[in-house]
C-alpha cells in the first residue's frame, strides 16, 4: 500500500476548538480545502471569525496580502454531519480527549469516507492503538499531534499505532513536511516523545520546592539564567494550567504502571484542589492580581575577590568558567590532580557538582577541608546571568561570599540554594537525559527525532542526548548514580542507554554533529 496526500485533496477536521481550528489554518495555508465539523452550535462561525481576526493582523503588519487571507478563508467550510466530510482524503479529530467518543465518532468517519482515506488523532496522552481498536480498519489509523498554537508551532509527532501501516505513517510524515512543519515519528506510547520525556522538567523542580532546596521564583530564575531555558518550570506551569499540566502527568505515570520518574506531585494536586490553576485563573504558582510584583531570585553578597584561582583536575562541562576568569584578569593556575575537578582559592573547595553534596564532600574530607561549596550546571557561560551555589554545612562564613565574588568576576549572581544532590538545573537535566535515552531504548523514537522534538516542541536550549553528549554521559550517570545513592529510590535509575554509554564512551547522538542535524527552536512557548 502506499498513501499520499495531494495539495488538492479535502483534509476534513474534526473539532473546532483551538487545536481544531488551528490545525484546520495550517491545512487551508497549504491549499487543501478544509471542511470543519464541530457537534457544539456556533462553533465553528465562531472559530472562522477568529481566524479571519489573526490574518487580518498578519495583512496589516505586512506579513500576508489581503488576497491571500481571503483565499485562506474561503477554503475552509463548514460541515454540519459526518456524513459531509465522506469527500475527505484526511480526517484529522481534535476532539475530548475521551478514548471512548474518539472510538465512536471515528468509527461512523470510517463508515463513510472511501477505503483508502486516513484517520489521524491529535490526541495528545491517549493510546494510538486503543483508539484504532475501536474503529475499522485500524490500520489507516495514527496519530497526528500538533503543539499550540498549530499554525505557529513547527513540530508535529506523527505516532504509528501497533497496526498502522507504515505507508500510512511515511504519507503523514510527507504531508506534515509539505504544511512547513517538522515530522517526528515515534510508537503509540505513554505520552508518545514530549509529553513523555519533559515530565522530570516540571517533576524533579516539584521535588525541589518540596524539599526546600528554592521556592518558585529561584528555581525559574536558574532554569531560565543558568539553565538557558525560555522559560522557567513553574511559570511554563501556570501557563499550561495546572489541571492541564497534572492531567498529562498522571495520564503517563497510569499508563507506565506508576514508574516513580513521572509520579504526580502532591503539592500541585493541592493547587489544583485550591482552584490555583494559574495565569487563566488568576493565581497558580505566582500570583497574576493586577499591579502585583513578582519577586524575585536574590543574589548573594560578594567578598574579596581572590587573587589566584587554582583549577585543580579538570573541570569538565565547567572549565567554560576558566576562560572567563582569565578574560576579567584574575590570575589563574592550573594543577593537574585526581579527584573531582574543582576550583581553589583561600582555602575554599569549589566543586561543580556530580550529584554528591558539598556537605557530603566536607564529611568525606575530599579535600582535606571543611570549606566547600558545590556550583550548579550552566548551558552557556557566555550567555548565562546566575549559578547557583550550596554551601557545605561545616563550611565557614566566609566561604559563600568569596564565592559569590569568584561569580561576581564574570557577571554571574550566585544564587543560593540548599544544599541538595545533583542542585537544580543538573538534577533536571540529568532525568531529562536519562528518560530521553529509555525513549530511545525501548524504540519510542530515533534519537535524532527525540532531540527535534524537545527543542523544537518545548523549546529547550539543547536536546536532551545531545546535552547528556556535551556533559559526558559518565558525568550524567554519576549524578544520578549519587542521586539515587541519597534517595534510596528507583526513581533516579540511569537508563541502560546512557549507562552503556558512559561505560564505552560512545555517543547517545552519533549524529549530532552533521550539518543541519536538527532545526532552530521556534521562539513561541507551547501550550501540552
Amino acid at each position: 500500500m502506499t498513501w499520499k496526500l495531494s495539495p488538492a485533496d479535502t483534509v476534513a477536521v474534526i473539532g473546532a476548538g483551538t487545536m481544531g481550528a488551528g490545525i484546520a489554518h495550517v491545512a487551508a495555508a497549504a491549499g487543501h480545502p478544509v471542511l470543519l465539523l464541530d457537534a457544539a452550535p456556533g462553533a465553528i462561525a465562531a472559530a472562522v471569525e477568529q481566524l479571519t481576526a489573526r490574518l487580518d493582523r498578519s495583512v496589516v503588519k505586512g506579513r500576508l496580502s489581503d488576497q491571500d487571507a481571503r483565499a485562506l478563508v474561503e477554503r475552509i467550510q463548514p460541515a454540519d454531519a459526518i456524513a459531509d466530510i465522506a469527500s475527505a482524503r484526511l480526517v484529522i479529530e481534535a476532539i475530548v480527549e475521551s478514548l471512548a467518543i474518539k472510538q465512536q465518532v471515528l468509527s461512523e468517519v470510517a463508515a463513510v469516507i472511501a477505503d483508502d482515506a486516513v484517520i489521524a488523532s491529535n490526541t495528545s496522552s491517549l493510546s494510538i492503538t486503543a483508539i484504532a481498536g475501536g474503529v475499522p480498519q485500524p490500520e489507516r489509523v495514527a496519530g497526528l499531534h500538533f503543539f499550540n498554537p498549530a499554525p505557529v508551532m513547527p513540530l508535529v509527532e506523527v505516532v504509528s499505532g501497533a497496526l498502522t501501516d507504515p505507508a500510512v505513517v511515511d504519507g503523514l510524515v510527507a504531508a506534515a513536511d509539505a504544511w512547513g512543519k517538522r515530522p517526528v515519528r515515534c510508537a503509540s506510547t505513554p505520552g508518545f516523545i514530549v509529553n513523555r520525556v519533559a515530565r522530570p522538567f516540571y517533576g524533579e523542580s516539584l521535588r525541589l520546592l518540596q524539599e526546600g532546596v528554592a521556592d518558585p521564583t529561584t528555581i525559574d530564575a536558574l532554569m531560565t539564567g543558568a539553565g538557558g531555558f525560555r522559560m522557567g518550570p513553574f511559570a511554563l506551569m501556570d501557563l499550561v494550567g495546572l489541571d492541564v499540566n497534572l492531567a498529562v502527568s498522571t495520564s503517563v505515570y497510569e499508563q507506565t504502571a506508576h514508574d516513580p520518574r513521572f509520579a504526580p506531585n502532591v503539592l500541585q494536586q493541592a493547587q489544583v484542589d485550591a482552584g490555583r490553576l494559574g495565569r487563566k485563573a488568576g493565581a497558580g504558582w505566582y500570583d497574576y492580581s493586577p499591579d502585583v510584583v513578582h519577586p524575585t531570585a536574590a543574589p548573594s553578597r560578594p567578598g574579596a575577590l581572590p587573587e589566584t584561582v587554582v583549577e585543580h583536575g579538570p573541570l569538565g562541562w565547567a572549565h567554560g568558567i576558566v576562560g572567563m576568569l582569565v578574560a576579567a584578569g584574575v590570575d589563574v593556575d592550573v594543577v593537574d590532580g585526581g579527584g573531582p575537578g574543582h576550583l581553589i582559592f583561600n582555602g575554599i573547595h569549589l566543586v561543580a557538582t556530580d550529584g554528591r553534596t558539598a556537605t557530603e564532600h566536607a564529611a568525606e574530607a575530599t579535600f582535606g577541608s571543611a570549606d566547600v561549596a558545590v556550583f550548579d550546571l550552566v548551558h552557556d557561560w557566555s550567555a548565562a546571568s546566575r549559578v547557583a551555589v550550596a554551601v557545605a554545612d561545616q563550611a565557614g562564613p566566609h566561604v559563600l561570599p568569596t564565592v559569590a565574588a569568584v561569580f561576581g568576576a564574570v557577571g554571574l549572581d550566585a544564587i543560593r540554594v540548599e544544599d541538595s544532590p545533583g542542585l537544580v538545573v543538573m538534577r533536571i537535566v540529568s532525568q531529562l537525559a536519562s528518560v530521553a535515552a529509555d525513549a530511545r531504548l525501548v524504540g519510542v523514537a530515533s534519537a535524532a527525532d527525540i532531540d527535534a522534538a524537545m527543542r523544537l516542541g518545548t523549546n529547550y536550549p539543547a536536546g536532551p542526548l545531545e546535552w547528556a553528549d556535551a556533559l559526558g554521559p559518565e558525568r550524567v550517570v554519576a549524578v544520578l548514580d549519587h542521586l539515587r545513592a541519597a534517595y534510596g529510590e528507583d526513581r533516579y535509575r540511569a537508563s541502560l542507554a546512557l549507562r552503556r554509554a558512559a561505560q564505552t564512551g560512545a555517543r547517545l547522538r552519533p549524529d549530532q554533529f552533521e550539518e543541519n542535524a536538527d532545526p532552530s527552536p521556534t521562539t513561541e512557548i507551547p501550550e501540552e
